[in-house]
């Protein structure tokens, strides 16, 4: 048995209502990179040495191209971390509202959809036909 179109309408205003209730966010991943870079001096090009310790990066996509960005502090880094966490709760949140309003489509009958002109039903003509 299909769920009434009132308690889906009611799962979409909550659905809104929590969307509306985010705070900043914004899509992107978070990696760490390291290894050795290349400046020959440098320790990390000893043999048997770990290499740099990972630096944390933003990395999102603008335009099709990505775009990395480096942390100037930790705390950058944590409302980073906030923000990209609130974007992949828009996603959840985005997805689970087009599921709920694919049902109310599906639910809603079609009657409701029909504009005043659709309600009104042609009247059948009174004239009578010419005899042939």
């Amino acid at each position: 048995m299909s769920t009434p179109i009132t308690v889906l309408e009611q799962q979409r205003s909550s659905l809104l209502q929590q969307i509306s209730e985010l705070g900043d966010f914004r899509p992107g991943s978070i990696t760490g990179t390291g290894g050795r870079c290349g400046t020959p001096s440098c320790h990390c090009q000893r043999p048997g040495d770990p290499g740099h310790a990972p630096h944390p990066r933003l990395t999102y996509k603008v335009n099709g191209k990505t775009v990395t960005e480096s942390f100037s502090t930790p705390a950058a880094q944590r409302k980073a971390e906030k923000e990209v966490a609130a974007f992949r709760q828009y996603q959840q949140l985005s997805r689970s509202l087009i599921a709920v309003n694919e049902q109310i489509c599906q639910v809603r009958p079609i009657e409701e959809t029909l504009t005043p002109q659709e309600k009104k039903r042609r009247k059948s003509s009174t004239k009578k036909l010419p005899k042939k």
